[in-house]
């Protein structure tokens, strides 16, 4: 059958791709449906025609898949804070420890290593300590509003539409934060209803409220608001600040970052202490950390602990060991491993990050762990001391060619690779397999209700 944009057809969905997105075959060519699982049976319509490919979108919902469940959420299917919330848990899980072992075979070529069921999120609710809601003049209907008299957008304050920067959607509760979230949430938008100050617009450029992050300390059950505005007026985020305090006593920090630029990036070029204190403290582990309005921190912590546990198991450290992490961040691994190791040197490129992990030691009294500020294909070369294992957890980017022949150079022992993408992670590991044995991959979920996932991989030398 020789499809064509516009075609409408009955398909039935046979996998999803990582991505998220369901694929089905006519004739053996594959067609990309989106919001769709395997066993669905749609009526669809095709919106892209590509000499490899078609994609489309569904029309009707003929027969649902029996993997379906039904969204907690209101948003569900609308919001691109998660897309897989229709979708059984164990199906999530399944589905991403498949998407890491297609991408070992198909990416890397490798064939026959162990990847392990995906290790489960302790909580598939509730899990993320960072919800950044973005601020909009004219908030996104959702289809069930302009069924209404009143159509008027207004402002909104929530999560923009899937691949859409200037469409938000104006969020009641997201159910991926806990409580008291969602009720400063409210008080916000109420707040800022009331201020008679305008809310930036994503279009325009001009307005005063632009962002609402929260973060929260799961050991402490501490939150901090930072507020994020276009202009410093600290007379309004201090009453702000006020109310809130007053209002949700587990709010231990407000801050306020300003930025005038057009970029929707929520971190920002000054930052004002409004109440409170600078940082939350949250703690991984035995091992504590301070966190501040624009400090990393892995957003699921449960998830966390349990992914640098894997990475302390097959790192399999004995005390004696001279340990490289490579993208070190604020130091989380190399704290986390410090007590098994005999030294531990971080090299990061951002100097914010080198800073936090510097001061997450001395927090933490951790004395064997150095830190080297510095692009790692630069800096790694210029190392003398040869490491026995080596921490790699890049970007979604993966390793730069170069950064990989230095490691190649380096040859330690052992090495444990953190991913957050299967497919750059096969590509880094097929470039690896010549000189290490790929002996094993654990995925980790860490954001439940979306088709991302964490991977943990061994490796261990080959002989010459």
């Amino acid at each position: 059958m020789d499809l064509t944009k516009g075609q409408v057809l009955d398909l039935t969905i046979s996998d999803v791709a990582f991505g998220g997105k369901g694929i089905a075959k006519v004739d053996g060519f594959a067609v990309f449906v989106d919001k769709t699982v395997t066993h669905d049976t749609v009526k669809v319509m095709i919106t892209r025609r590509k000499k490899n490919f078609a994609e489309a979108k569904v029309l009707e919902m003929i027969s649902p898949s029996p993997f379906r469940v039904t969204p907690r959420c209101m948003y569900s299917g609308y919001c691109g804070g998660c897309t897989w919330q229709y979708l059984s848990y164990d199906k999530q899980l399944e589905f991403k420890t498949d998407h890491v072992k297609e991408s070992l075979e198909h990416i890397a070529l490798i064939q026959g290593v162990p990847v392990h069921f995906a290790l489960p999120s302790e909580e598939a609710f509730g899990y993320r300590n960072k919800m950044e809601f973005t601020c909009s003049d004219k908030r996104w209907l959702m289809p069930h509003e302009f069924q209404g008299e009143d159509d008027s957008h207004g402002f909104g304050i929530g999560l923009h539409a899937p691949g859409i920067y200037n469409k938000v959607i104006d969020i009641d509760a997201c159910h991926l934060q806990a409580e008291p979230g969602n009720g400063i949430l409210a008080y916000v938008r109420d707040f800022i209803g009331r201020s008679g100050l305008p809310v930036y617009g994503p279009k325009s450029h001009q307005g005063f409220w632009r962002f609402l992050m929260l973060r929260r300390s799961v050991a402490e059950d501490q939150w901090m608001v930072n507020i994020v505005t276009s202009s410093e007026k600290k007379d309004v985020i201090s009453k702000l600040a006020e109310e809130i305090r007053l209002r949700y006593p587990q709010v231990v920090s407000v801050m306020n970052n300003i930025t005038a630029k057009r970029a929707s990036i929520s971190m920002g070029e000054s930052e004002l202490l409004i109440s409170g204190e600078p940082y939350i403290s949250d703690k991984l582990g035995p091992f504590r950390f301070k966190i501040s309005a624009n400090s990393f921190f892995q957003t699921n912590t449960r998830g966390a602990e349990t992914l640098y546990k894997t990475v302390e198991k097959y790192a399999a450290l004995t005390g004696n060991e001279t340990v490289i992490d490579l993208y070190s961040g604020t130091g989380t691994i190399p704290i986390w491993l410090s007590s098994s190791a005999k030294t531990v040197t971080g090299i990061e490129i951002v100097e914010s990050a080198v800073s936090d992990a510097e001061k997450n030691c001395r927090l933490n009294g951790v004395e064997n762990c150095r830190f080297i500020l510095g692009d790692i294909k630069d800096t790694l070369p210029t190392l003398e001391q040869k490491p026995d294992v080596m921490i790699i957890d890049p970007p979604r980017s993966g390793m730069h060619k170069e950064v990989v022949g230095s490691v190649l150079q380096l040859m330690p022992e052992r090495i444990v690779y953190v991913s957050c993408n299967p497919a750059t992670l096969a590509r880094d590991l097929g470039m690896l397999k010549e000189r290490y044995k790929i002996v094993e991959v654990q995925p980790v979920d860490m954001f439940p209700h979306t088709y991302h996932v964490e991977s943990v991989a061994r490796l261990e030398r080959l002989p010459w």
